[in-house]
């Protein structure tokens, strides 16, 4: 059972030290909802996040689109992390894409997956730049192996994708070794964030965040999103993004 962050904030904080701070977007920062595109970003957590810019620096990782997950939190010195990290761009030209090449052959697929998913109630793709997502979160229970089906299948025909799981949703995305802890690591390396007095903080609720908390484990802290227990690289436990909210003005206070 994981000791709640909201019971250590000056402990995560650090005396002397200067965070970096790393957030998911989607049941982090948002509550995960039946459909992406109504995840919106309250203005009280803008408010904190204008605030907390002003404290550390602050990047925002998500699945999502760059240009989506940049429009959805608008703050301009945030750097933003999209398509899981492979696809990066902050202030003063700060940029960095993954798999490039691989962007013709995602089109591709993206039609042959279309087609596979058309006859299954509920099921929604989503094609981001650097990957494709089958989302089941409306699809009838008993129809969410044929989901699976069809992305493994696809999967097995191009190798260079590899398949990943999230909540509810099956992604392509390209078969490379890189995920959000490796951007985290680059981020830090590219900010000129690597000095000792530097305490990276991770916050994010998916499977995807754990490459992140794994990445920080010895020089960071990571904390899971979750109002259920489950097996974590975090350290420490947030239940919601209310409580995100909360953490990150009490992290604040700390920091001035």
């Amino acid at each position: 059972m994981l000791s709640s962050a909201l019971e250590h904030v000056q402990e995560i904080a650090g005396r002397g030290d200067h965070p970096a701070v790393f957030l998911d977007y989607d049941g982090t920062l948002t509550p995960i909802v039946s459909r992406p595109e109504k995840a919106l970003l309250p203005d009280s957590l803008r408010q904190a996040l204008r605030a907390l810019v002003m404290q550390a620096p602050v990047a925002i990782l998500s699945g999502r689109d760059l240009d989506d997950v940049r429009q959805r939190v608008d703050i301009g010195a945030i750097v933003y992390a999209g398509s899981h990290g492979f696809d990066i761009a902050g202030p003063r030209g700060l940029r960095k894409e993954m798999a490039t090449e691989l962007l013709p052959r995602l089109d591709m697929i993206e039609k042959e997956l279309g087609k596979q998913l058309t006859g299954i109630a509920g099921a929604r793709m989503e094609r981001k730049r650097f990957s494709i997502a089958a989302h089941y979160r409306n699809v009838n229970e008993s129809d969410v192996p044929k989901v699976e089906r069809a992305v493994s299948e696809v999967a097995a025909r191009y190798r260079e994708l590899r398949k990943m799981d999230g909540k509810k949703v099956y992604e392509l995305l390209p078969d490379i070794d890189w995920d959000k802890g490796k951007a985290v690591l680059w981020l830090l390396e590219a900010l000129g964030l690597e000095g000792a007095k530097v305490r990276p903080i991770y916050i994010g609720d998916d499977r995807t965040d754990e490459d992140a908390f794994r990445a920080l484990e010895k020089s960071g802290v990571g904390i899971l999103v979750s109002e259920q227990p489950r097996p974590t690289a975090a350290r420490y436990s947030l239940k919601d993004s209310t409580e995100v909210e909360r953490f990150l003005r009490e992290l604040i206070a700390a920091l001035r």
